[in-house]
């Protein structure tokens, strides 16, 4: 199983490629979902990691990802300005995929 990091930034890129793991820097809406085709074409990817910055350019069709691929695993990483509030996004998401709210 590999992993993949979408970043849109080259600090975040080089410190996950210290820990093995490939990736790409992005920084348009265009580029980003470019990227996530690519990834998505490799049938051994367990594991998609996006910075919250590059996952924000493609926001809704990320949560489409979420709620209806079974593999990869879709994540965000809090980029090097710090996280957002994930609790938000996680109930968002629940509330979403069974209407159930938090």
């Amino acid at each position: 199983m590999k992993m993949y990091l979408i970043s849109d930034n080259i600090d975040t890129q080089i410190g996950m490629r210290l820990a093995g793991v490939d990736g790409c820097v992005a920084h348009t809406a265009d580029e980003v979902q470019a990227e996530i085709k690519k990834a998505l074409a490799d049938k051994e990817l367990g594991i998609l990691v996006f910075t919250e910055k590059a996952g924000a350019t493609v926001k809704e069709y990320l949560r489409t990802l979420k709620l209806t691929l079974h593999t990869p695993l879709i994540i965000e990483i809090p980029d090097r300005h710090g996280s957002r509030d994930i609790a938000n996004s996680i109930n968002s998401l629940v509330q979403e995929s069974i209407g159930l709210k938090l």
